[in-house]
């Protein structure tokens, strides 16, 4: 949907009903999306359209788009009625009653065509593109339902993109990961902090342009330590200290453990390192702590400690064991050099070269191609946090293959597409990583 926004140059509602409706896979396989984008773009190919069928759909310049195009087509074009229309529409979706009533009406579109005069190269062009169609198309309304909430969301992507992300994460995602809505968040502005005990809810919280990552976020992290934690805080106020904490919270030292790891002590000013120490000083290490709440307040030991250091890539492995994702960019954890790679920006500058771009992989699938054939679509994010869209083809589909998230160096030729750039990856290598200095 990202390219095809690019290639259709889309300016406005009407505009963002047709993409809704011919990213579906009815128009795409009957090379029709290419057609509409064609026309869409440069008004002189709108002379290709066949005479009728551009009297028929003006507004998607001959081209079928719509579930109702195939009725109107079939009216129109081949003198069906429209109940005998409609029995085209349902064989071709699969809801016909009988093969012997859709074989009918199918004879006679062809035979009324003919008895007009049209060529069978026509009838019979018009006829496949009803075939490859009707059972993806949408109904117009549909799209057009669609395109509004599409349209409501651009609104408030683009007034509210803070509280908009942090919406959207809160209501479980969609088609990205957790980590990419929120690398979009910081291209919008803002700063993505990990759980923190006095500021983070369940859900993720906004605070300014800080988006505090929620508590659920945290695996092996139990419901009822969230529960006591956020009761806790709601009734009696922030936290001042570890100690402050564990007077007041029933914790087990394996569920504190946690909580110290990810940082959601940082307004202490200790490192992790230390209050990993004085958690275990203070609590039965096996984790043995009464439910009563304490008549007095509790006199805490201090303990001496030496000097203990933790560093960002201790961080980042503990953030990917515990979110399952690093709050850092993936591109700082990489312990190759990046040399002679281009940025995704200057694609349009190599248009069929063979360039090197180093990427954060997003998303990637595998496709079938016409002849059945394994074929691998990717999409990464380049230094700069933008996008590419890179394409492994049969012939090294097999040769290169992707291995889960991280940065991955890319070569391959650049081709455009009514202005959408990609690449044809000719090799792709994934990057290796710093190590965990904890692993020495």
């Amino acid at each position: 949907m990202r390219g095809l926004m690019q290639q259709l140059q889309t300016q406005d509602y009407i505009e963002l009903v047709a993409a809704s409706s011919i990213i579906r896979p009815g128009v795409s396989g009957s090379g029709m999306k290419e057609e509409f984008i064609k026309r869409h773009r440069y008004p002189e190919q709108r002379k290709n359209a066949h005479p009728i069928l551009l009297q028929i759909m003006p507004e998607t310049y001959g081209v079928m788009v719509y579930q109702e195009d195939v009725l109107k087509v079939a009216n129109q074009f081949a003198d069906l009625s429209l109940g005998e229309a409609d029995v085209l529409r349902r064989g071709m979706s699969g809801k016909f009653r009988s093969r012997k009533e859709f074989a009918a009406v199918e004879e006679k579109f062809i035979l009324n065509c003919r008895r007009k005069g049209f060529a069978d190269a026509l009838i019979f062009e018009v006829w496949n593109q009803i075939k490859s169609f009707a059972g993806y198309a949408f109904a117009k309304g549909h799209s057009a339902s669609y395109a509004v909430e599409s349209y409501q969301s651009l609104y408030l992507k683009c007034y509210y993109p803070l509280e908009f992300m942090t919406a959207v994460l809160n209501n479980g995602g969609g088609f990205y990961s957790v980590e990419h809505y929120l690398h979009e968040a910081q291209k919008q502005g803002a700063t993505i902090c990990a759980p923190c005990i006095n500021n983070s809810e369940h859900p993720n919280r906004l605070i300014g342009t800080s988006i505090y990552l929620g508590f659920g976020y945290l695996k092996n992290l139990e419901s009822y330590t969230v529960q006591r934690l956020l009761t806790e805080r709601q009734w009696h106020g922030a936290f001042s200290s570890l100690d402050d904490f564990i007077d007041r919270v029933t914790i087990s030292i394996e569920q504190l453990t946690i909580l110290i790891r990810i940082d959601a002590f940082r307004f202490t000013k200790q490192t992790k390192t230390e209050l990993l120490w004085q958690a275990i000083f203070k609590l039965n290490a096996d984790g043995a702590k009464s439910q009563q709440a304490k008549l007095f307040k509790i006199q805490h030991k201090t303990f001496e400690l030496p000097k203990l250091n933790s560093n960002w890539i201790e961080n980042a492995y503990d953030e990917m064991e515990l979110l399952g994702f690093p709050l850092c960019n993936y591109f700082n954890l990489v312990a190759e050099d990046m040399a002679n790679g281009v940025l995704a920006s200057r694609m349009k500058d190599y248009v069929g070269r063979e360039v090197l771009i180093y990427g954060s992989l997003v998303t990637t699938r595998f496709n079938k191609t016409s002849a059945g054939k394994l074929m691998r679509l990717s999409t990464f994010i380049d230094q700069n946090g933008d996008y590419f869209d890179a394409v492994h083809f049969t012939d090294v589909v097999e040769k290169f293959p992707i291995n889960g998230l991280g940065v991955y160096a890319c070569y391959g030729r650049i081709t455009d597409r009514f202005d959408f750039y990609s690449m044809n990856v000719v090799w792709s290598r994934k990057m290796g990583i710093l190590g965990d200095p904890r692993n020495k």
